[in-house]
């Protein structure tokens, strides 16, 4: 049998999420419509500018002058389109708690919309359920019924921001609401993806992305605080994470940092805790690994404080993005470095490649040039993100201490530390 035809294709929410996903569609000779409630951002990305590293200006132009794809903050456009992608932030609220805000509104704009024959697929990060206790019930809002006017499905996002891995070659998991929207929305993503994994609900896919970031923040908690106990015996880490990853099996390598941070891996692993508790079932791992990744940053300021042996060192932090090659600072661990330096009197500056200016207590800072001169100014030189367009070779020969908290040095330095 004939797979469904996608012809035009919605994808609400043009982040880090939504906006790759949209170009990659539209590469694949759909018809997208990109639909944000952000202006400022419809109308950059429609004269060709993209606000993120991993869709560089010259591909979105040429989709654009192509008629490939084309921006909107008008969520009527998506009548007319095949299938409506939801790719919309999943935060969590100031109690730790989902705050499904952003795709609430979603569903309540789709729903005045929704067309006969259309699958809708939410694509955020969220807890088992959203999709059917939801999601469905504010579509089904005018009358149409989830399986039989319309078609539903649920697959994660695996966007990995910053890695130049081609989002086609990522599987892409898929779970639907019944068999129907199942087979319509693996079809859609044939369009995109060489490989497609259904699962037998929707549930089972909304669970496979919280376990998938569960267990790498576990994992990179485990490291961060032997980091701890390493720093505290004297034992190089570092080292032997590199000696246990020389056997063939059961060991995957992980690394310690200044702390956990972005918009998945710190936050998938509270929806999976406020799952477990609405089920009363504790998850005593999450919950000590998200005591361990709190107090992270924390102790490296307490190491840089120690390394530059005054009172109120001058520090220079090295990346405030969450992780590298990347220009988001959401949930990153430096922004929380740089505040408990501020409470322990540090005088702080910082430099990043990809953020050319920020607001650090209050205050709008720009990056500081990494220059011989600039580095020696500094007591302590944090190396907190791993970009790749810095020369850590010059920071290493000019700076009074480094502290390394991302393996860069292989050789040992004098005036190299490492967390």
């Amino acid at each position: 049998m004939a797979g469904h035809v996608f012809q035009r294709v919605g994808v609400v929410g043009q982040g880090f999420v939504g906006l790759p996903l949209a170009v990659a569609f539209a590469s694949s000779g759909v018809q997208v419509v990109g639909i944000d409630i952000d202006a400022r951002k419809i109308q950059a990305l429609n004269a060709g500018r993209s606000p993120i590293a991993d869709v560089p200006d010259p591909s979105l132009q040429t989709l654009l002058q192509a008629g490939q794809i084309r921006f909107t903050t008008d969520i009527g456009e998506i009548a007319g389109t095949d299938a409506v992608l939801i790719c919309v932030p999943t935060p969590l609220n100031e109690r730790d708690a989902p705050d499904l805000t952003a795709i609430l509104e979603a569903a309540k704009s789709i729903s005045r919309h929704l067309a006969k024959g259309q699958l809708i697929v939410l694509e955020s990060s969220t807890f088992p359920g959203t999709t059917e206790e939801v999601l469905i019930p504010i579509l089904e809002t005018y009358g149409m019924r989830a399986g039989e006017d319309f078609y539903v499905a649920y697959s994660p996002e695996r966007i990995n921001p910053g890695e130049k891995f081609n989002l086609k070659r990522i599987p892409k998991v898929v779970g639907g609401v019944t068999p129907a929207s199942l087979e319509r929305a693996l079809d859609l993503y044939r369009l995109v993806f060489d490989q497609v994994v259904p699962t037998s609900s929707a549930r089972v896919a909304e669970f496979t992305k919280l376990l998938e970031n569960t267990q790498r923040f576990i994992n990179i908690s485990m490291m961060n605080q032997l980091a701890v106990l390493c720093h505290q015996t004297g034992l190089d880490l570092w080292e032997a994470i590199a000696a246990a990853a020389t056997k063939p099996y059961g060991f995957v390598p992980y690394y310690p940092g200044p702390g956990v941070g972005g918009h998945c891996i710190p936050v998938d692993p509270m929806y999976l805790k406020w799952y477990a508790d609405r089920a009363r079932c504790t998850l005593d791992l999450v919950d000590a690994a998200n005591h361990i990744n709190h107090f992270m940053p924390t102790f490296v300021a307490e190491r840089i404080v120690s390394l530059s042996g005054v009172e109120q060192p001058r520090v220079l932090i090295v990346g405030v993005t969450y992780k590298r090659d990347v220009n988001d600072t959401r949930e990153s661990a430096s922004l929380r470095v740089l505040e408990a330096l501020a409470q322990r009197s540090a005088v702080t500056a910082y430099h990043d490649p990809l953020v050319p200016e920020i607001r650090i207590g209050g205050q709008q800072q720009q990056s500081t040039p990494l220059t011989e001169r600039t580095v020696s100014s500094f007591d302590v030189v944090a190396i907190l993100t791993d970009h790749s367009q810095v020369d850590y070779e010059l920071i290493q020969r000019h700076a009074r201490n480094v502290l390394d908290c991302r393996g860069i040095y292989k050789a040992k330095h004098p005036n190299v530390h490492t967390l």
